[in-house]
């Protein structure tokens, strides 16, 4: 069985930003460099067959680059306790529509569509069951960091006694002649 994933990759020094942005919280576990992604959409479990098939389909995704700024930190709770840290990108408009399109693509091939509301992010930190306070967490060292977004990949996760480890199956680039 393969775990799924679809997401943005950020370049480089976007993602160098954020290692150096990261510290300062009790409790947290930060995210490695391989981790930090924007996840489009989870695909969970799936088949070999059915992995190849995703593959596929996404690469009839087309989308022109488009522009993106991390704008704004936030956090999950689950049960009452933070689970995980995370940076906002903005705006949301052009990265809600490649959502939509990875999402219409993968329906093609049977994945059904994802109940939860999409709220793009980045995950700089998790949490086990303590956590301090993230309050006082540095975000203000990540304003102004824009990237352009030029492709999406189809990630494959392992979990393991150490967190997730990340592979990318495939990369698929934006089409700067793609119709919106």
């Amino acid at each position: 069985m393969h775990r799924l994933f679809v997401a943005i990759e950020p370049p480089v020094a976007v993602r160098d930003r954020l290692l150096g942005s990261m510290g300062g919280v009790s409790g947290a576990r930060w995210q490695r460099d391989d981790q930090l992604h924007l996840t489009l959409r989870f695909v969970g479990e799936v088949d070999r067959h059915r992995a190849q098939d995703i593959a596929a389909v996404l690469g009839s995704v087309a989308v022109t680059p488009f522009e993106l700024a991390l704008a704004g930190t936030g956090s999950f709770d689950r049960r009452g306790r933070v689970d995980s840290l995370w940076v906002g990108v903005t705006p949301f408009e052009a990265v809600h529509a490649l959502h939509n399109k990875v999402d219409q693509a993968l329906r093609r091939v049977g994945v059904a569509p994802d109940g939860r509301a999409f709220l793009p992010h980045i995950t700089l930190a998790r949490f086990g069951r303590s956590s301090g306070p993230v309050g006082g967490f540095a975000a203000a060292t990540l304003g102004g960091t824009t990237f352009v977004v030029d492709g999406f990949a189809l990630y494959e996760s392992t979990l393991t006694s150490d967190g997730a480890d990340y592979r990318i199956v495939e990369r698929y680039r934006c089409d700067p002649y793609a119709r919106q």
